[in-house]
């Protein structure tokens, strides 16, 4: 697949070259343009559980967009938030993504969800991950600018779990609290992630946490004058 990946200054869109036959399947919504020549359908992949699966447990959308070229054409993506796009192409290997960061992928591409075990329970992200598995490109957005790290073999590095995008199956990982007791409740960084490697992880400089406690005091209330 020929793409064509374009940054804009603050807002991240990704536009993918098509060509004649080539699909790219996408994350509902998240679809900005396309040009002549290309159909696009919409199913819930993977079947009634599969897409109940991906919604309900993995934050994403039940339904997604599949948009073929009957002509050589393009199609433009951009992610809720304002970040970056990355672009990573699996070689027959399995990418976890935390919800929220799927943009599209190759339809060769299995999409499906993965029970992380208690270590993520208490993470803040949630129990459950996007689990891309085959051989085929992908497109993974950020909350913020996008940060990829390259662990070599037994090499560790500590993230904030609100900032972590995704990582490789090759990489193993724990949860822990920050330091000691107090360090957990007072210096606000609470959870994090250790991962050890080999294996590349892609981290977020923004996290929607962090954004959501600086802005709901802020909010108006109904008692507010």
């Amino acid at each position: 697949m020929d793409h064509s990946i374009d940054y804009r200054p603050s807002f991240a869109l990704l536009t993918v070259s098509l060509d004649e036959g080539e699909s790219l399947r996408s994350e509902a919504g998240a679809m900005v343009s396309y040009s002549d020549g290309i159909d696009i359908e919409t199913n819930a992949k993977g079947g009634l559980f599969g897409s109940l699966k991906r919604s309900v447990l993995g934050g994403e959308s039940f339904f997604q967009n599949t948009f073929s070229a009957r002509q050589a054409g393009e199609v433009s993506f951009a992610p809720p938030l304002p970040g970056d796009i990355v672009h990573h192409r699996l070689e027959d290997e399995t990418l976890f993504v935390q919800s929220g960061s799927y943009i599209a992928s190759d339809p060769a591409l299995d999409l499906d969800t993965s029970f992380g075990g208690a270590k993520t329970f208490f993470g803040s992200e949630g129990l459950f991950l996007l689990k891309l598995t085959g051989t085929g490109d992908s497109f993974l957005s950020s909350y913020g600018a996008i940060h990829e790290v390259e662990l070599g073999e037994g090499e560790r590095y500590t993230v904030d779990t609100g900032h972590i995008v995704a990582f490789d199956e090759t990489t193993s990982f724990s949860v822990e609290r920050v330091g000691g007791l107090k360090s957990t409740l007072f210096s606000g960084e609470g959870l994090v992630c250790t991962f050890t490697g080999p294996g590349t992880v892609w981290i977020q400089s923004r996290s929607m946490e962090s954004f959501l406690s600086w802005l709901i005091p802020k909010l108006p209330t109904n008692n507010s004058a």
